[in-house]
């Protein structure tokens, strides 16, 4: 399986966002086939204010009914191409709440699955600045897997990157493939990233599929806020195998099933755990 990591900078046009999007899978699909398309976090909407980012969410359809712009353009690229599509995350409207979630679709356009990201990012960075997306968005409460083309897929968003108990329990539930779309900022990415990348592929013995945001954006305040991109695919011994550089692009890596089964053999680290 191929699977491409598609690095965005988006903003707080959703129109402009989807069109950046449409450009990068158009240049990947061009260079290669790939199987597995993964966009990053929220990607429809970055930064802007509250009223923009609620105009921006979509109430996702009942099965059998049409969803609308970001849904169905995701959908669309799932049947254009013939791969299936990670649609790193985008606003859910359910009722009067938002939740910030991933959906995932195969090739003929159909959902396979969806989650809501469970822990929320609340925290102040090392310069002093302050984040509260549970002033916007639910938490998630399923842990959820899904088969994409034959390997059991897990799925995560950005700060629940820091919760490996999450990610043992998509290992427990069958994952070989953790897939995590992010919008991480540029303070805590520069330095841990990459390191938590690596230890949540090393720990669950999975291949780790990561989509970040990179660049600027505005908030609603005016402040200009900055992602860290370097979107990556780890293996399941750590190694970094594909990384996107700076700015909009994407890194591109097959996923070795065999290399699992022989990680796993040699250091069944699930069967010897004992404290939880």
């Amino acid at each position: 399986m191929r699977v491409a990591v598609i690095q965005m900078s988006p903003v707080a046009d959703k129109e402009r966002n989807i069109a950046q999007a449409r450009s990068l899978i158009e240049g990947v699909m061009a260079s290669e086939k790939i199987d597995l398309i993964v966009l990053p976090e929220i990607w429809t909407c970055l930064g802007g204010t509250r009223d923009q980012k609620i105009a921006a969410a979509e109430p996702l359809p009942l099965p059998g009914e049409e969803g609308r712009d970001a849904y169905e353009f995701l959908r669309r690229v799932a049947i254009e191409n013939r791969c299936y599509v990670h649609g790193g995350s985008i606003g859910e409207l359910h009722g009067e709440r938002i939740f910030n979630t991933s959906l995932v679709f195969s090739p003929e356009g159909r959902e396979l699955a969806r989650y809501r990201k469970i822990h929320l990012f609340d925290i102040t960075t090392p310069d002093g600045q302050g984040y509260r997306e549970s002033a916007l968005y639910g938490a998630g409460e399923q842990v959820v897997t899904v088969d994409v083309g034959g390997v059991m897929a897990g799925l995560a968003i950005c700060y629940d990157l820091r919760f490996p108990e999450l990610f043992l329990e998509l290992r427990r539930k069958g994952a070989e493939l953790i897939i995590l779309p992010a919008a991480f900022t540029l303070q805590t990415g520069k330095d841990h990233w990459e390191v938590l990348l690596r230890a949540r592929a090393i720990e669950t013995q999975c291949w780790i599929a990561a989509a970040g945001c990179t660049g600027a954006y505005n908030e609603a305040n005016g402040d200009v806020r900055f992602t860290y991109g370097h979107s990556l695919i780890a293996d399941p011994w750590g190694h970094v195998v594909a990384k996107a550089s700076d700015g909009l692009g994407w890194a591109v890596a097959s996923i070795d099933r065999p290399l699992t089964a022989r990680v796993r053999a040699n250091m069944p680290v699930l069967e010897h755990r004992r404290l939880v």
